[in-house]
């Protein structure tokens, strides 16, 4: 009986090598991708990841890419990077410490782009992260506009004012009630 390859299974063998707080090296890409001298303003993302069955996937695989306060998407020679990767703990949860990123276009609010890799998924998935506090911006965005009003609220992360830096929470529900929208790229 032939055995699955990498190519046509998914983890939990990601976290070991391809996220920098396991593999402990500085070349891989991490969960941080901001410092205090990282123009913009500095945020905190932090969830968890939930299944269909409603129980925490640890040893999932989340990477982030977004533009920098200017709305730019970073090409390489300015020093934010744009781009992160971190792994779910034993319990589910993950955190990102980056900037608030600007609207990259007419009829686009602050976004993340983020993609998920988890246990029993074949294909990664995408969505994105909208900000509570970017109401108006969010009422234009034409991605977002493009959802059923009733699920919207999945692609926003809450915004948590107790923290400094903000801190958003975003939480990820792979199926059932809840869950999170998902695109088709």
């Amino acid at each position: 009986m032939p055995f699955q390859t990498p190519s046509q299974t998914v983890g939990p063998f990601f976290s070991h090598a391809l996220t920098a707080s396991r593999a402990d090296s500085r070349t891989i890409a991490g969960n941080g991708l901001a410092d205090e001298d990282t123009p913009g303003e500095a945020i905190r993302i932090e969830g968890t990841i939930i299944d269909g069955a409603g129980d925490r996937v640890p040893g999932a695989m989340l990477e982030i890419w977004q533009a920098d306060s200017d709305g730019l998407y970073p090409d390489g020679g300015r020093c934010f990077v744009g781009f992160g990767r971190a792994g779910t703990d034993a319990a589910g949860a993950y955190w990102f410490r980056t900037i608030k990123p600007g609207p990259v276009a007419t009829g686009s609010a602050p976004h993340i782009n983020l993609a998920v890799f988890a246990r029993g998924m074949l294909n990664h998935a995408f969505t994105r992260i909208y900000f509570s506090d970017e109401e108006e911006a969010n009422a234009g965005d034409t991605v977002l506009a493009s959802v059923d009003p009733p699920r919207r609220k999945t692609l926003i992360a809450r915004k948590r004012d107790t923290f400094s830096p903000p801190m958003y929470e975003f939480t990820i529900r792979l199926q059932g009630d809840e869950e999170t929208v998902f695109f088709d790229v």
